[in-house]
């Protein structure tokens, strides 16, 4: 006789036999048992370890047939062990070991991902009743069986079913989705179809009303739902559930409700392609080609978001600031990114951009973070438009479609002009010469309100909007180490660099100038020299020029006078002129330090804050 006993098969680890005491009892005088498996999962160890009891250091492709004597197995019946090949050459041979044995040991790797299986009972011509009844508990026991099916090769009887549900038990798997002994979704599942509620919620109201539900049908299966299949599936969930619909739209346990629907009367495929929809995988995971879609970006060039990118965060800020007050609250923030696996904002960010006088994120802080993170790090950019839905929204191919990617700054500067919109300016200078306060007062913070910000929130970089000659441009402030021999190639790439120096401190200035002969002498990246704490006396520098002569020899513009040791938020002017100097390098000298020159930029640049503010808040109060 022969049975396959199926991956279920154990070997007893501490007899090192095989475990046969839940199959049929051998009545044979012998018997023999093959091992089958795929390649690499311990078949051959298994063979070896047997017969040295210890793990073998060096495992062949095949191990050799062995008999174990029936002295030495517990039911004094020998036993013929045969390794299964799956080189072609021993083809025959493997069958032939198939119709000898008594006994299959299917052997699989527990760290492998579970194969689904049918049960299938042929030749049921043969029989007038049905073995489902019998069978049906045994599906429901194992989790890893998918279905059961009845056929017959003879009549025909569901064989292209058979091979229907193979095929539906490897695209659409009930595994991952459902668990049928608590007949409910798995944790996972529930986890992804709630993001995709919560992404699909485009007002943030906790409901999909039609024009959502109509979308999301688009979006996911090409076509819109006529308003009587959307009542029928309203009243659906309303006959089984009292909070499944609100307000004549589908709550989250609606929407849960429905696929748990779905999944237990055997349509699982429309939870399938719901989720593959929003990027997830097999294993409910979000498909790393989703996230990190293909983005070239040529050297010299950097990365900024579009105009529809801007929308769609406009967006996204719009369904969360609940209160309408042009500010995100810490519990606004946390509820914006319930559709990541992380919280990827920490308290850095609230002196990285604006806040309000609570020290919450505004609208214009909340889109330059975005443009930092554009910046420094597309990928991580990417990842969170994918969280976001950003593809899905607005109906692009990828995340990808979110991103420009400049032209090479070389061409900028032979054309003497430039269509980027974000400029990198580094602050250097020694310790103490005020470069965090320079950070902080591009935000409107005065030395008061920085004296409160905690040591381990602070930030090295922070980002705001300047207008040149009437264009809203955003400068990035980063503030580097004052470490002179060692910096590296990012604290020197950028647009502009500024040099910051303590007036107060005879021994400050002389930092600036090295970095300046070491680094920037010879290049093309302009600078600027800052006299920080212009309210405190002013000390001789101890070096060999003083800052003027020095500023004067190497053409640079005078040191420029600076404090934030002021009443109101300090002066604003010096970034305007950053932001210049970053978008035209190639200006000459006087016409940088013409004064009408700067008053045209720093009137321009208050002109369009306060405008466009003020048309922001008026397009909400119209909301």
């Amino acid at each position: 006789m022969t049975i396959g006993v199926g991956k279920r098969a154990q070997i007893d680890l501490e007899s090192g036999y095989p475990d046969c005491n839940h199959t049929l009892m051998l009545l044979s005088d012998s018997h023999t048992c093959p091992l089958v498996s795929t390649a690499k999962v311990g078949k051959t160890s298994l063979i070896m370890s047997l017969v040295s009891e210890e793990f073998p250091d060096d495992v062949p492709l095949r191990a050799e047939e062995i008999t174990i004597p029936a002295d030495v197995t517990p039911e004094r019946v020998p036993t013929h062990i045969v390794d299964y090949s799956g080189n072609a050459t021993d083809h025959t041979n493997n069958i032939l070991s198939f119709l000898q044995a008594n006994v299959i040991c299917i052997v699989y790797s527990v760290n492998n991902k579970k194969v689904p299986l049918i049960l299938v009972g042929n030749k049921s011509d043969l029989v007038e009743h049905s073995s489902m009844e019998t069978i049906l508990p045994i599906m429901n026991q194992y989790s890893d069986i998918e279905t059961c099916v009845e056929c017959s090769a003879k009549n025909l009887k569901n064989i292209s079913e058979l091979f229907y549900y193979a095929q539906k038990a490897v695209l659409h798997p009930t595994g991952p989705l459902y668990c049928p002994e608590e007949k409910e979704m798995k944790p996972s599942c529930i986890k992804s179809l709630t993001r995709i509620f919560k992404v699909s919620d485009l007002d943030n109201d906790g409901i999909l009303n039609d024009k959502e539900l109509n979308f999301f049908q688009r979006t996911c299966f090409n076509m819109p739902l006529a308003p009587q299949a959307l009542e029928d599936v309203k009243n659906v969930v309303r006959k089984n559930m009292t909070d499944g619909v609100e307000d004549n739209g589908l709550t989250l346990k609606g929407f849960l409700f429905l696929h748990t629907l779905f999944i237990q009367r055997g349509r699982h495929e429309t939870t399938w392609t719901v989720l593959r929809r929003f990027g997830y995988d097999d294993d409910l995971e979000l498909h790393q080609e989703y996230l990190f879609p293909l983005l070239k970006i040529p050297a010299d060039c950097t990365t900024e978001l579009n105009h529809n990118a801007y929308l769609f965060l406009q967006s996204v800020f719009d369904k969360h600031d609940k209160d309408r007050d042009c500010a995100l609250s810490p519990e606004e923030v946390k509820d914006l990114f319930k559709v990541f696996p992380y919280m990827p904002w920490g308290p850095d960010v609230n002196n990285t951009v604006c806040t309000n006088d609570q020290g919450w994120i505004t609208y214009q802080g909340y889109l330059s973070q975005w443009t930092l993170t554009t910046y420094l790090d597309v990928q991580r950019c990417l990842e969170y438009l994918g969280y976001l839905g950003y593809s899905i929204i607005c109906e692009q191919e990828s995340q990808a479609a979110a991103i420009t990617v400049t032209r090479n700054k070389r061409i900028d500067l032979q054309k003497k002009q430039t269509q980027r919109s974000v400029f990198r300016c580094n602050i250097l200078g020694a310790r103490g010469s005020g470069k965090t306060s320079f950070l902080q007062a591009f935000l409107g913070r005065n030395l008061l309100k920085q004296r409160k910000i905690r040591e381990d929130h602070k930030s090295f970089y922070s980002i705001n909007t300047t207008y040149v000659y009437g264009q809203e441009k955003y400068l990035l402030l980063h503030e580097v180490m004052p470490d002179f021999d060692f910096l590296s190639e990012e604290d020197l790439a950028c647009d502009v660099v500024c040099l910051v120096y303590d007036v107060n401190n005879p021994r400050s200035f002389e930092y600036c100038a090295k970095v300046y002969k070491q680094y920037f002498m010879d290049s093309k990246t302009p600078c600027m020299m800052i006299a920080s704490k212009s309210d405190l006396h002013e000390a001789r520098q101890h070096y060999s020029l003083t800052p003027l002569d020095f500023c004067r020899k190497n053409k640079l513009h005078p040191p420029q006078p600076w404090t934030c040791n002021t009443v109101d938020a300090p002066n604003k002017d010096l970034y305007t002129k950053l932001t210049t100097m970053a978008m035209y390098p190639h200006m000459a000298q006087a016409d940088l330090k013409s004064s009408t020159f700067w008053l045209r930029a720093s009137v321009g640049a208050t002109v369009f804050a306060v405008l466009g503010f003020a048309i922001y808040r008026a397009i909400l109060k119209q909301r």
